[in-house]
């Protein structure tokens, strides 16, 4: 049977809150620095329940001799496939989902497993994990679907779970290498790749707008991260920055935002998913930290921004009819300090022509010069009067050149984040 290849742009059936629930914790469990085989068992138990498999297994790539090795469940004898050969050998090899309704029937099937168990195979998932810049971590494989056959609503699903063990794998061979090195130095470059490979590398197309996200870090791993992706037809808009410096704070913020894409993908709304997130966090994080965070849905069809804001801001909408600035706070705590039994309905914020969000870290509006004068919040908006009408990518340029501009400010201290959404105009479209 031909691979059926998943699109990222579309969203599952919604999931029961128990199959939700599950998913999310095993999501913020890969985030911790654990047992990786132990952490990926609970994956492949995860993926089981919620998708009602009789069986499932973990396969991991190994480069040396280019082939997956079985880690998940650990046999007395690890069955191993050269890539490329059988169904999990080519769904590694084509970076492809394999769905197969009958393993028998299919010339690819090869039953190494079955020839060494006595078990019958007969409808098989089979789900590449891909690491940063695409490259091959494993697959992940589900075996004999209780109720029928593997649908394209279980394909997303395992998609999603495959996805974060890839980033869990990857990050357990990072930190193996930092503790073989032994260096700051390694622990900063490894903490930046971690953050890096989370964002989004083009910027999603919104019907009437203009969207761009920036990220300038420092020297060394912060926790500032921004997240812009079309999922169910709406924007989602993502802006955060855990506290401190260092592999800490990068990989809680990378953590918040898996496990959100995670919940979206699942179907859980936004208020539901602050919450869960949120509550979460606060289980897991130390008690010094924390993520301040706005996250919201834009509908680009009503021309409206649904989010909820934990401890981020200021946020800023401009208002190009009468080209003034409306400044909002922080709606709730920051994410991951206390627990909530409700997260409220969030805000709204109507998006006519021309109008502007503007998002920005605090890296700008701290960004001090030689008199320790702070960059601020007036500054900014004499930007947007000035420069609205230009596209997003060339005013983030304007405002990171008044930041930085000749003889104002000493070394950047802190990583910058800018995301810029504006409604356009009929002029401008």
């Amino acid at each position: 049977m031909p691979a059926r290849i998943m699109n990222d742009a579309t969203i599952p059936p919604k999931l029961s809150e128990d199959a939700v629930a599950r998913i999310l914790d095993v999501t913020q469990k890969l985030a911790q620095p654990v047992d990786l085989m132990h952490m990926l068992a609970e994956v492949v138990e995860a993926g089981k329940s919620v998708l009602a498999a009789d069986k499932a297994a973990l396969w991991l790539y190994q480069a040396d001799r280019d082939e997956l090795v079985m880690k998940v469940p650990k046999l007395k004898l690890a069955p191993s496939v050269a890539s490329g050969v059988g169904l999990v050998g080519e769904c590694l090899a084509t970076r492809e989902i394999i769905n197969v309704d009958d393993a028998y029937e299919d010339p690819r099937f090869m039953g190494v497993v079955d020839k060494a168990t006595g078990y019958k195979t007969e409808s098989v998932l089979n789900v590449p994990l891909l690491g940063w810049e695409k490259q091959p971590v494993g697959v992940l494989q589900l075996l004999n679907k209780y109720t029928g056959v593997f649908d394209d609503g279980d394909e997303r699903v395992a998609s999603t779970l495959a996805a974060q063990c890839a980033v869990a794998v990857q990050r357990a061979q990072l930190m193996e290498a930092l503790l073989l090195n032994e260096r700051l130095d390694e622990e900063v470059s490894l903490a930046r790749e971690i953050q890096m490979s989370t964002l989004p590398t083009d910027m999603p197309s919104v019907p009437g707008y203009d969207v761009h996200g920036q990220f300038l870090p420092t020297g060394h791993a912060g926790g500032d991260l921004f997240d812009l992706v079309m999922l169910d037809g709406r924007l989602f808009i993502l802006l955060g920055d855990a506290t401190g410096h260092g592999f800490g704070p990068a990989l809680s913020a990378t953590q918040m935002q898996a496990m959100l894409r995670v919940a979206f993908r699942c179907g859980a709304e936004l208020d539901e998913a602050y919450r869960h997130v949120n509550n979460q966090l606060e289980e897991d994080l130390p008690d010094d930290r924390f993520i301040t965070a706005f996250m919201g849905f834009l509908d680009p069809q009503a021309h409206r921004i649904h989010y909820h804001s934990g401890g981020q801001g200021p946020i800023l909408h401009f208002r190009a009819r009468d080209e003034s600035c409306d400044w909002f706070r922080p709606t709730n705590f920051p994410v991951g300090i206390l627990n909530l039994d409700e997260a409220g309905e969030g805000q709204r914020l109507q998006m006519d022509p021309g109008d502007v969000l503007v998002l920005l870290s605090d890296g700008i509006y701290e960004f001090e010069n030689r008199q320790g004068v702070q960059f601020g919040e007036d500054r900014v908006a004499q930007l947007l009067k000035y420069h609205h009408r230009l596209p997003m990518a060339e005013l983030s340029k304007q405002i990171l050149a008044a930041t930085f501009e000749p003889g104002r400010g000493v070394a950047q201290e802190d990583d910058i984040t800018l995301v810029l959404v504006r409604r356009l105009t009929e002029e401008s479209m």
